[in-house]
């Protein structure tokens, strides 16, 4: 994605924050692992600078909220997608200080 108008160079807007994984327990008592691909897109300069000096607090930030939607996971049903997003976009918000940064939420698999 690319910030900016104009005849100006482009910005760029996407932040990559990485893979975040958590264990739960499977209907039967078997282990099993949910993967979330998480990312920023951050348009105003400020708050991307901001948000990339951030990355290890979002990437804990994120993991915390990952570790206890795995935990609330029942059986093998699949995880609340909606509800996922939401609460690590008001955790990337609360880290952040601000709202401005819209999180991207990538492939999720619960397995």
């Amino acid at each position: 994605m690319s910030g900016g108008g104009g005849g100006g160079g482009t910005r760029q807007t996407y932040i990559q924050i990485g893979t975040s994984t958590a264990n739960y327990t499977r209907s039967g008592g078997r282990r099993g692992v949910l993967t979330v691909e998480t990312g920023l897109d951050v348009a105003d300069a400020a708050l991307h600078t901001r948000a990339g000096q951030s990355a290890p607090r979002l990437r804990a930030a994120y993991n915390s909220v990952i570790t206890r939607v795995a935990g609330s996971l029942r059986g093998d049903a699949p995880p609340d997608v909606e509800r996922l997003a939401r609460e690590l976009q008001a955790a990337t918000d609360q880290t952040l200080g601000q709202s401005g940064a819209r999180f991207l939420l990538g492939t999720v698999m619960a397995y």
